[in-house]
């Protein structure tokens, strides 16, 4: 898909408001690129190895895997590429042994996948671990639902988020490990979901579905060079994990695959998510923190969050999408050089009554939209709680929402900013935003929210012309 293609159009005999338009677009994106500015002071990165020891040094996304001591191959368990014998057993077994001769303690250990298509159930990952697909290896899902075992839901959404009770395992899963590297060759993980969509359209899914790969409780994580397919669910879900990277991804599923998200940071810290591709049936990228009582209980935020040049499309939801389980808190995120088109919405901030938590300090700079719905979206849900105990008088605290140098070409709604009422939506700052492409009649649409904008087309809300916000927003 070459989105760029369709913004100035393929007009052989252009016309002068053509030519207008062309001359105001580029005037645009000129004074953008002039104004563009770094990251913020706070802002960090994280490192993804590089040492002999495979350590993880904290703040910087640069680095390559570390080198492992032990090297062997999935063959050397009994392993058949073939793409119809199972390889469950022979991935369970690897990493066992590899555990089992504590590697670690030696330089780690690394898992070889050659060329071939290794068909396979859920196995666990263990900690000084790299799992390594070479150039036209293909890990594929099983399709026995069997194979991804039922485990208990996640203490800050209290079920499952998609069904009571339990959750299905993610195919590829690690629990309470330090420095794993999932990466290779451009290796492909299929998690070949549509059997998976089929029983959600169906509404025959008993359990929720898994990820295609989700760590939890873990640190010094890196996960680049792959491209992943067709997850069932969510298909990167880091929760509750310190020193994430996550880079030079592909990940890729049908538009109409429901609630495939591409990455989803998830109560973590110090996260790094760059130079990414995605089309999904869902978010982009998502910034998560639990879900009502129980993520207000277990109060583990999310924090100092960085997302930069991810491109892609989504037809439902938005490129980057904060909440709306984020009951835990969120603060401390960038995003910045995001391009997306043909979707729903370019960003966007969702919570409601039930919530509590808070999001703060959220730096967004650089977008780029072609064919985007609405821009700039704040949302409340729909009811949307995991049970009776969520408390109504529980509502969202968001605050220092920086918005700057935005372009949305060829959009059919202006941003709408709509807060939840009785909860506390102020700092709302956006500057140099400009959304072409809309009808005269077309307005913003604002609700419990305050803040200021500056030099922003169309005209923004009265909300946003807050005088007690000009100190705050000119600040930063």
């Amino acid at each position: 898909m070459d989105s760029d293609k369709s913004i100035l159009g393929t007009a052989i005999r252009p016309t002068w408001p053509s030519l207008l338009l062309l001359f105001t677009i580029m005037l645009v994106l000129s004074y953008q690129i002039s104004t563009m500015t770094g990251l913020p002071r706070w802002a960090g990165s994280v490192r993804g190895g590089g040492s002999e020891t495979g350590s993880v040094e904290p703040w910087s996304c640069s680095g390559d895997a570390p080198r492992r001591k032990v090297v062997m191959s999935i063959t050397d368990f009994g392993g058949v590429g073939d793409g119809t014998k199972s390889n469950t057993e022979a991935f369970r077994k690897a990493v066992q042994y590899m555990q089992q001769q504590r590697f670690g303690e030696r330089g780690g250990s690394q898992l070889n996948v050659p060329r071939g298509r290794w068909l396979t159930g859920s196995f666990n990952l263990t900690s000084n671990f790299t799992l390594f697909l070479q150039q036209g290896a293909v890990i594929l899902g099983s399709q026995d639902p069997k194979e991804w075992p039922v485990i208990e839901p996640l203490p800050s959404y209290g079920r499952g988020r998609e069904r009571l009770g339990g959750r299905h395992i993610s195919l590829i899963h690690g629990d309470g490990l330090t420095d794993v590297v999932i990466t290779g060759h451009n290796g492909t993980i299929d998690g070949q979901g549509n059997m998976w969509w089929e029983l959600w359209w169906n509404r025959t899914l008993q359990y929720t579905r898994g990820h295609l790969l989700e760590l939890m409780n873990s640190n010094n994580i890196l996960i680049s060079n792959l491209t992943f397919l067709n997850s069932p669910f969510w298909t990167i879900h880091p929760v509750y994990c310190s020193n994430v990277v996550i880079k030079d991804m592909t990940i890729l599923a049908p538009l109409n695959a429901p609630n495939t998200d591409g990455i989803d940071a998830d109560s973590c810290t110090n996260v790094c998510i760059e130079d990414c591709y995605i089309e999904s049936g869902d978010d982009l990228i998502a910034v998560k923190s639990g879900w009502d009582h129980y993520g207000i209980k277990m109060a583990r935020p999310s924090s100092n969050i960085i997302v930069r040049r991810v491109s892609g499309t989504t037809p439902t939801c938005s490129g980057v999408g904060i909440g709306s389980e984020m009951s835990g808190g969120i603060s401390n995120v960038t995003i910045e050089d995001l391009h997306v088109w043909n979707s729903a919405a370019g960003v966007r901030i969702k919570s409601d009554k039930g919530r509590g938590g808070y999001i703060e300090n959220v730096t967004i700079s650089n977008i780029r939209m072609e064919r985007v719905k609405t821009p700039i979206k704040f949302s409340r849900g729909a009811n949307d709680h995991p049970d009776k105990g969520w408390d109504p008088k529980a509502v969202p605290k968001v605050k220092g929402i920086f918005i700057r140098n935005v372009v949305s070409l060829n959009s059919t709604k202006a941003p709408v900013l709509k807060g939840v009422e009785g909860a506390s939506y102020e700092g709302i700052c956006l500057k140099n935003v400009t959304v072409l492409g809309l009808v005269a009649s077309a307005a913003w649409q604002c609700e419990f929210v305050s803040g200021f904008a500056n030099d922003v087309f169309p005209a923004p809300c009265p909300q946003l012309q807050d005088m007690s916000s000009f100190d705050w927003c000119q600040q930063h």
